[in-house]
């Protein structure tokens, strides 16, 4: 399998040398240009002459009915039998007038579908399948958050490897992820899809996603084209309410938002999906800045853009667009390549080309884009080459799929508290399994499952112990409360106290229901849903050691749970072998390396709270005296309950001796930041080591501190390493007073430890100013 490595090139003004893709050209101009390399042949290695023949021949013979058809992506449906179409659907896929289909896989079924496009047409272009593998296909892995948090870029890459052979296999195509949106308002469901609220790590994890997806040839049999979404900002919905507003400063666009999104451009993301939010006033569907401004023309990006589920007609209830004709006007004119289920292109573009709104050359670009991806994946040479029954067959479920959702979903538990070293638990103990998520296979796997079985393929908790110990252990299982938001019900407390009179510790199994989280499950509180946590309470006064394992899709106030629980272990949705890697990590078969890519805060009051905020004129300093006119709570403390980054394990790191090779660092150099690790316990284990800076003083404020690097490393018992960091003034770089991309000349903070509440410093110097390109497209 591939392995993504990320390198980082320092620049200097003046150097014709490359950063992020781009190069540098014009050291004398005040306002410097700068040219975009082509991915198509740096990745996608494109013969272009010999696509755009094929590509021009076909087009050429295309009516503008057939070409706006191949703008139109439909969904096929799917009910308990199996998948299903429309008599009408499947006229218009004969008539030519869908150039996709979504919600459609198995190869016998993507066959079908195939020939009405390729044999009964007039000129026989195959259509493109679509699909949302999110976190898996039918193999499921840790929800996407519970991804990141295992820091592993490699594992990662590989879960979304395996996700892609199993779709393709299926006759999938193209998978509606990664999403990139930076995240940092836990009320949004949708937080549980990305991988949190910081840049750097959502960054790195998106061109892993990117590559894992494609691969490094879009034309073999076990790729499927990625999709960034959402295009963009989505994930700063107001008030944390899907759907909502969203608007912010450019900066804050540029320095927050924007940058996964571009780092999937430079891995070759084949397709990118716009969000439903609005930006600044203007519907992400609509938004000529986004789409041409920025993606196609800043960027350079070179495949093709697709709505999210009817977003253009979205735009008329926005207030943006008068009708939908309107809206279709506004979509294709501002860089929308592909309607998804609104149909408004097709029934509105051959009208609106008439009235000389829409230009027919706008119309070919978003066909040749599409054209183009169903050219470098093979299909015009082979229609069907997806669509095959013995390769599914083969590929689904697979031994090695399966062992490697079980290794994935070890490394994304984070250990939150283990008092007294509680965890690992001894076999010689009872257990008393409590709590309605102990036994529940449909929750495992979490929301966006893709075609997981949720019936039957996930191992429970319950089953995993049972599978471990068979009859050696005593398991007293109860469910004893509910998940549901209207529980009041308390009539199995009494089953689950019994339970856990007769037990040795008492494992609570509790968290959220996996509908709690995903798309269209805002909350406007974080609390235990149901009775769970009345049945905690409960628990609690027979004063026997108490393990919480959390399962949730984003982060929760479980403030009393932490004050009284002896220990918490958070397992997100844990996939398809999610009972077995929980049941690993409780009795110490593996070490828990997690760390949290999202804070959890202490009170939804304190929402949003991420680690890198601003800090303000009058900082709150929780060990000063009285301060009472600072930027404080009066009822609450400004400390999230975990911070970011933050993660324990069985065993102890401890850091030392932070060293610094120099403390100036000069335009064309970089700095190295090395640290000593060591594992003084007793078991071996995995840390993340993480680098922060702080920029102490810049032509804008800049956030307290921002990881800028990490690594995942493993000690044995006793071991020692030094981890060392390169710092460049690339990294340093933001979007200064004037909008410029630059590393600004002053004293630098570095920050290494276990998580961003690091305390092992070291300072240095940046010479002088660095600027490495114009970021607003209207300068």
């Amino acid at each position: 399998m591939i392995k993504y490595k990320r390198s980082l090139i320092a620049l200097s003004v003046g150097a014709a040398l490359t950063v992020s893709g781009w190069k540098y050209l014009d050291s004398d101009s005040s306002k410097p240009e700068f040219k975009k390399e082509s991915v198509s042949e740096k990745i996608w290695k494109d013969d272009k002459a010999v696509m755009a023949k094929f590509i021009d021949e076909l087009m050429a013979k295309m009516t503008l009915e057939e070409k706006i058809g191949q703008l139109n992506l439909l969904t096929s449906g799917w009910d308990k039998t199996g998948p299903t179409m429309s008599d009408d659907y499947q006229e218009q896929i004969k008539e030519g007038k869908v150039g996709a289909i979504f919600n459609a896989f198995t190869a016998d079924y993507t066959r079908d579908l195939q020939k009405l496009a390729v044999e009964e047409t007039r000129l026989g272009i195959p259509l493109l399948f679509g699909y949302d593998v999110i976190h898996g296909h039918r193999t499921i892995f840790p929800i996407s958050l519970g991804e990141a948090a295992s820091w592993d870029l490699d594992a990662i890459q590989d879960a979304s490897r395996i996700a892609a052979t199993e779709a393709a296999a299926e006759g999938i195509h193209w998978t509606f992820a990664p999403m990139v949106d930076i995240a940092r308002d836990p009320r949004w469901g949708r937080v549980s899809e990305g991988s949190g609220e910081d840049v750097f790590l959502s960054t790195e994890i998106a061109r892993a996603r990117v590559n894992g997806f494609q691969g490094d040839d879009l034309g073999a049999l076990d790729t499927v084209l990625a999709c960034a979404k959402h295009y963009a900002a989505y994930g700063q919905a107001q008030a944390g309410r899907d759907y909502h507003t969203t608007n912010m400063s450019t900066r804050e666009l540029w320095d927050t938002y924007l940058p996964p999104f571009e780092a999937a451009v430079e891995e070759g993301a084949a397709s990118f999906m716009t969000s439903f939010n609005e930006l600044n006033g203007v519907p992400a569907t609509g938004s000529k800045y986004l789409l041409d401004d920025i993606l196609k023309q800043r960027w350079g990006f070179e495949g093709f853009v697709v709505t999210d589920y009817t977003a253009i007609n979205e735009m008329v209830p926005h207030g943006f667009a008068a009708d939908l004709k309107h809206a279709g006007e506004l979509a294709i004119n501002a860089g929308v390549d592909m309607d998804m289920q609104g149909s408004v292109y097709s029934d509105n573009l051959l009208e609106l080309v008439e009235e000389e709104k829409v230009r027919i050359s706008q119309i070919d670009n978003a066909v040749r884009r599409i054209l183009e991806m169903k050219y470098r994946l093979g299909l015009f040479e082979d229609p069907y080459r997806y669509s095959d029954t013995d390769r599914q067959e083969r590929e689904i479920y697979k031994h090695a799929h399966m062992e490697a959702a079980r290794d994935v979903a070890r490394k994304s538990f984070v250990l939150l508290k283990n008092q007294n070293s509680i965890l690992p638990l001894s076999e010689g103990q009872s257990v008393a399994l409590i709590g309605p998520l102990a036994d529940s296979k449909q929750d495992m796997i979490g929301s966006w499952s893709a075609a997981g079985d949720r019936w039957e393929k996930p191992v429970t908790l319950l089953e995993g112990l049972k599978a471990r110990f068979g009859d050696s252990v005593d398991i007293n299982y109860a469910k004893g409360a509910s998940y549901e938001f209207d529980a009041t019900d308390t009539a199995g407390f009494a089953e689950a106290i019994e339970a856990a009179k007769k037990s040795d510790v008492i494992v609570m199994a509790m968290g959220e229901k996996w509908n709690m989280t995903g798309e269209a499950a805002s909350r406007v509180d974080l609390n235990f849903p149901g009775t769970q946590s009345a049945l905690m309470k409960e628990l609690k006064k027979l004063g026997k050691p108490m393990v919480l394992v959390l399962m949730s899709g984003r982060p929760m106030t479980i403030t009393w749970a932490d004050e009284n629980v002896d220990a918490i272990l958070h397992t997100w949705y844990a996939g398809t072998q999610g009972g077995h890697a929980i049941a690993d990590v409780l009795y110490g078969d593996y070490n828990p390396s997690g760390k949290l890519p999202v804070t959890f805060p202490r009170h939804v009051g304190q929402v949003p709270i991420y680690y890198n905020m601003k800090n303000t004129g009058r900082p709150f300093d929780p060990n000063g005296e009285e301060q009472k006119y600072r930027s404080r709570y009066l009822n609450e403390s400004n400390a999230p309950l975990y911070p970011f980054g933050y993660g324990l394990s069985y065993t102890e790191f401890s850091y030392s001796d932070l060293a610094l090779n120099s403390q100036i660092l000069n335009p064309g150099s970089s700095v190295t930041a090395s640290i000593n690790v060591t594992n003084n316990g007793e078991h071996a284990g995995e840390e993340v080591v993480q680098l922060y800076i702080q920029d102490k003083v810049g032509s804008v404020t800049r956030p307290v501190r921002e990881l800028k690097g990490f690594q995942k490393i493993h000690l044995e018992q006793g071991e020692r390493k030094t981890v060392e960091f390169t710092i460049s003034a690339e990294d340093l770089a933001f979007h200064d007073i004037d909008m410029n991309l630059a590393a600004e000349a002053g004293e630098f903070n570095v920050f290494i430890g276990g998580s961003s509440e690091a305390n092992n410093t070291g300072t240095f110097q940046l010479s002088e100013n660095v600027q490495f390109r114009r970021a607003n497209p209207n300068d």
